[in-house]
């Protein structure tokens, strides 16, 4: 059976204690290095393949130190405390520099796992009512970027801006920089801690919505909080995910922007907040 693209994309070899290589292509390419959904999938999958590794993803903070580039890296994932029913690790990418000097640091993350409890649950953020993926005309590329190949993305609203003018949107405070997709791989894969970190980020940066104008924009600190368990995410298989985003606060170079994801029959799957860098 052929390896799925993203398999293949963020695939692992352990090198030791605490230590994984990995090589970064072209399959999930942005604007000027990989999309960051995948390499924080990477960052979370040496956790996942780590042999002291306690219970499931609860949160997910990647940081984008710089950029990474076409090539071999290495991955050390440290447990920095385990307690009874969690682990705290810390974890960094490196690859050799430029000119093939020492190895620098491009990628750092935090993961908390944990040995889920049986609670009372409940949510302040229900799924919005929206029309199903069948009823929407099949999605095109937002963007002309290679890693979009790999996404369907169905916008219900929110696409990307038709006339790049400039022009602030007017919809309100709730609606300028409001998307909802409904989204899953492509091919086809089921979903997993992973692919959810990775969807998590398909969301264009909010700047583009909320004042249609072309500017270099790009993620600097993204963090994925975790609702759902690994059964709940088997139940979804590979059906379509629902994710709306909206940005937040946007000054001096820096906006913030969250994210919230749910299973078609309205499991709350996973939230994120993410701190993008832009330039006028």
């Amino acid at each position: 059976m052929a390896v799925h693209v993203f398999d293949a994309a963020m695939a692992l070899q352990p090198q030791g204690a605490d230590r994984f290589a990995g090589h970064c292509g072209r399959s999930y390419w942005n604007a000027v290095g990989p999309f960051g959904g995948i390499s924080a999938a990477t960052m979370l999958n040496a956790v996942l393949q780590h042999p002291a590794l306690l219970g499931e993803p609860v949160s997910l903070t990647v940081n984008f130190a710089s950029g990474l580039a076409e090539g071999p890296f290495t991955i050390s994932a440290r447990a920095a405390r385990t307690n009874r029913s969690t682990q705290h690790w810390m974890v960094e990418l490196q690859q050799t520099g430029a000119q093939g000097g020492a190895p620098e640091t491009v990628l750092t993350a935090t993961v908390l796992t944990a040995v889920r409890r049986s609670t009372w649950s409940g949510s302040d953020v229900p799924m919005p009512e929206v029309p199903g993926p069948a009823t929407l005309p099949p999605g095109e590329r937002m963007i002309p970027l290679e890693w979009l190949r790999h996404y369907e993305v169905l916008p219900v609203v929110g696409g990307i801006p038709k006339d790049w003018d400039g022009a602030e949107n007017d919809g309100g405070p709730d609606q300028a920089s409001l998307s909802r997709f409904w989204m899953r791989d492509h091919p086809e894969r089921p979903l997993d801690f992973c692919s959810l970190a990775a969807l998590a980020d398909v969301f264009y940066p909010r700047v583009f919505l909320r004042r249609a104008f072309r500017v270099p924009a790009g993620t600097v600190s993204m963090t994925v909080y975790f609702h759902a368990g690994a059964a709940m995410l088997r139940d979804c298989g590979s059906d379509y995910v629902l994710g709306q985003a909206r940005g937040q606060f946007y000054h001096a170079g820096f906006f913030d922007q969250t994210a919230h994801l749910w299973s078609r029959s309205g499991v709350p799957l996973a939230s994120s907040t993410q701190v993008v860098y832009y330039k006028e």
